[in-house]
């Protein structure tokens, strides 16, 4: 049995916030993050939470695929920004949403998250150990910015996705993780310091740093390299592919991955443009804006592909019921 997509859901906080806004507090403009980025606005939470947003795109995903919360076996978030440090994302989304029966847990890859929790629900379900589960992706990237510096404040941005996964005889094929440490220092951000009554001085928390041509360079290389080494584990080649759904992290960074591929970027969907980047939440976000839109049909076969800090990566092939 493999983790089969039966429904999709996704929140996104209200404040919308446009690069001209931004333009009032960093020196920055519309034109030069739209043309960099492809990053025109982005949503922004102010009473929202990781919780809350996590729990209402779970909600819509249960919704789609008709099932209730007692129905479900095991919930995964994969988040980098949780509100609390414990207990867990999603011990509390079990909380908001009732679903008593449910296992819980966190685990954090960044970008590249929601492809490694659906990786591990599809392994659940192939070793029978759980046969309903909840995935989802989610972040609170605006509490870790620092809203001075014009490099990340215009990147990053909020919002959750979700997917109810059940076990069935089709579903996810084959997937490819990876993880490269020693490149660890290109995305970052410091938690608390030793804090105990041998340690004088206490810091404040950093912000969120990020090397983005270092980023930008390790996209485009590896994540065309991790796509045809998935389909070639499948037997498949990138013409058997009907959608590409990438981590949206950057237009440019897809466009080229899109050229390296030789595939039409039409088969390459984004909404970075109003998204932004949510992290661990723009692929399961993505699905669910073009599943809604009606442009997946059953028997698609997709590619999802996560990338981010870690470094880590991570590719997924999966066929839409």
């Amino acid at each position: 049995m493999r983790a089969q997509i039966i429904g999709t859901g996704s929140c996104l906080p209200e404040k919308i916030v446009t690069n001209d806004f931004l333009s009032t507090i960093v020196d920055t403009s519309d034109e030069w993050v739209s043309s960099r980025t492809g990053i025109r606005e982005r949503h922004v939470s102010i009473e929202e939470t990781t919780v809350s947003l996590s729990a209402e795109a779970g909600r819509r995903a249960m919704d789609m695929a008709g099932i209730r919360a007692e129905e479900l076996d095991l919930i995964i978030v994969a988040t980098c920004t949780a509100d609390t440090l414990v207990p867990s994302t999603a011990c509390l989304v079990q909380d908001e949403l009732g679903a008593v029966r449910a296992t819980a847990f966190d685990i954090n890859a960044a970008c590249s998250g929601f492809v490694f929790a659906l990786n591990l629900a599809d392994v659940y379900m192939q070793t029978g150990t759980y046969r309903t589960a909840l995935v989802i992706g989610a972040e609170t990237l605006s509490r870790i910015v620092d809203w001075k510096d014009r490099t990340t404040c215009v990147l990053f941005a909020d919002g959750a996705g979700a997917a109810v996964v059940r076990a069935a005889e089709t579903g996810v094929s084959v997937s490819t993780l990876g993880s490269d440490g020693s490149r660890g220092g290109a995305i970052y951000v410091k938690s608390r310091e030793n804090y105990n009554p041998f340690v004088p001085e206490q810091k404040p928390m950093d912000f969120l740093y990020m090397d983005g041509g270092e980023v930008f360079k390790f996209a485009v290389k590896k994540i065309p390299e991790a796509i045809l080494e998935t389909l070639g584990k499948a037997g498949l080649t990138v013409d058997d592919i009907d959608w590409f759904l990438l981590h949206q992290a950057n237009a440019r960074i897809n466009q080229v991955i899109a050229k390296k591929l030789k595939i039409s970027i039409d088969r390459v969907p984004m909404n970075v443009d109003h998204c932004g980047n949510t992290s661990g939440g723009s692929v399961p976000i993505l699905l669910d804006e073009v599943n809604r839109k009606g442009l997946l049909k059953s028997g698609d076969r997709i590619v999802f592909a996560g990338f981010g800090s870690g470094l880590t990566w991570g590719v997924m092939v999966l066929t839409w019921a």
